[in-house]
């Protein structure tokens, strides 16, 4: 929806970035090719995948989850935050968006890392749940069909151990989500799914203004 932190101006984001970012080549090679496409706005910011990465670290994470590639710069901002026995087992449903990704990847030397399952999400989810993988990652992100948002969390929320994380994009949805007259049904989901959030006990919750939005759900 937005591919830097939203209420920044152009000057403050660039000094923010300039104090701030430790995007590699990368990233940075990536980030660049994927501005092309029409539908970039679909990546991540670079600042929020710098966050993501600290917050993998920050865990000790070793096994993580994402839900919506695209071109795969979150995938491979968290691939390079983990150690060398480190796995993701990366969700997709477009072969031709995934196919740069995986270029990528390779070229990072972290394509042995990504576990790419070209399905639709919610089938290789429950395929996780039941070959006996609930409670076994470590940290989730979701940044596919808003729509869906609530049932990737709610698998999302199994396979996570106990202290993981979930980081779920686009909750401030380009600031759409306090406009009350805009009630189309991706808007809709995202304010039904952030009023959820807020209710539930299961999680420790912190909405963070970065880029988009960024929902951090801590399980309890």
């Amino acid at each position: 929806m937005t591919k830097k932190t939203l209420g920044l101006d152009d000057l403050l984001h660039s000094y923010f970035l300039s104090v701030s970012g430790r995007e590699s080549d990368i990233l940075r090679a990536l980030r660049e090719e994927t501005a092309a496409h029409p539908l970039s706005r679909m990546q991540i910011a670079p600042e929020q995948g710098q966050f993501m990465a600290l917050l993998v670290q920050l865990l000790g994470a070793t096994k993580t989850l994402e839900i919506g590639v695209f071109t795969g710069y979150s995938s491979l901002a968290v691939a390079l935050a983990l150690p060398a026995q480190g796995k993701i087992v990366a969700c997709d449903i477009s072969e031709d968006y995934t196919t740069v990704a995986r270029s990528y990847w390779q070229a990072a030397g972290v394509s042995d890392k990504i576990d790419l399952r070209i399905a639709p999400a919610l089938e290789t989810l429950d395929r996780l749940l039941e070959s006996g993988e609930a409670g076994t990652f470590d940290f989730a992100f979701i940044d596919a069909d808003k729509q869906n948002y609530d049932n990737y969390y709610e698998r999302a929320l199994q396979l996570v151990r106990v202290g993981g994380l979930i980081a779920v994009d686009n909750v401030l949805w380009g600031g759409q989500v306090a406009d009350p007259t805009v009630q189309d049904a991706s808007t809709e989901a995202i304010r039904a799914f952030n009023a959820k959030l807020l209710q539930d006990e299961r999680i420790s919750l912190s909405v963070v203004p970065i880029a988009d939005g960024l929902t951090l759900a801590l399980k309890r």
